[in-house]
């Protein structure tokens, strides 16, 4: 059973976190992993910083912009994860976008993922029709979930497709911005979660967006498996590096 899965069988609401590969210095990405899981985190989604994050607010296109500036490439990425698996036990998922895979090449990219032990992508800008039927074979044949996103705008008939052709969980983006923008959850969430959480979908969903603290995070689980903390998180390793890592994470449960 991929890690994805084993995790989300578990019985309580899970805490994701994503960081920028080599933000803030090159060679702090396996650190920052293996901290991560000290301080008890259940999921963690490394970023392949891009040069056009579209999905990303500011945050973490500055992040994704300074890891660029400090070598991060796909290759150093697997460089730094060599023997990763060695360290750490919870599931790794590579968040980033299409066209660096494309690059690399993609059966490539999923048998490099396959080989460090990489459990899921998620790549917003890959659609799931196109997935399905180009790359969901190359993707399962690695053992690699790949992980949808959904937002309040997405048809019910887009959600049961993403639903149908998936197998791990749903991203479930808060609002309709970009990653950061959000600094609580109002009616409108609030009656989105409710609503996805009567569409009785086969996948758990976990919230994106606007997850920062310990209330954002009860408000985000109270329909969904978990909730995913990105932006917040990067603005605590700007300010205070990795020395602040076990503290914030302890603040959200």
């Amino acid at each position: 059973m991929n890690r994805i899965n084993k995790k989300l069988s578990e019985g309580k609401k899970l805490l994701s976190i994503y960081f920028t590969a080599g933000y803030p210095n090159l060679n702090d990405t396996a650190s920052i992993i293996e901290q991560l899981e000290e301080s008890g985190v259940d999921m963690i989604e490394i970023g392949l910083p891009f040069s056009d994050p579209l999905a990303d607010g500011p945050t973490i296109q500055d992040s994704s912009t300074a890891a660029l500036h400090n070598g991060m490439t796909t290759k150093k990425l697997f460089e730094q994860l060599e023997g990763i698996r060695d360290k750490v036990s919870i599931p790794l998922i590579i968040m980033g976008y299409f066209n660096p895979m494309m690059q690399y090449g993609v059966e490539t990219f999923c048998a490099k993922c396959q080989e460090l032990g990489i459990d899921g992508l998620i790549l917003p800008d890959l659609p799931v029709a196109e997935y399905d039927l180009y790359y969901r074979k190359i993707f399962e044949k690695y053992g690699l979930v790949n992980v949808f996103l959904i937002t309040p705008q997405t048809s019910e008939e887009r959600i049961r497709f993403i639903d149908e052709v998936s197998d791990g969980f749903i991203y479930m983006v808060s609002s309709a911005s970009v990653t950061g923008s959000t600094t609580g959850f109002g009616n409108v969430q609030e009656d989105y979660f409710k609503r996805i959480e009567s569409m009785n979908l086969k996948n758990p969903q976990i919230v994106g967006f606007g997850i920062n603290n310990s209330e954002t995070f009860t408000q985000a689980t109270a329909t969904a498996k978990g909730a995913i903390i990105g932006s917040a998180f990067i603005k605590m390793l700007t300010k205070e590096g990795k020395k602040g890592i076990d503290a914030f994470v302890k603040s959200i449960r």
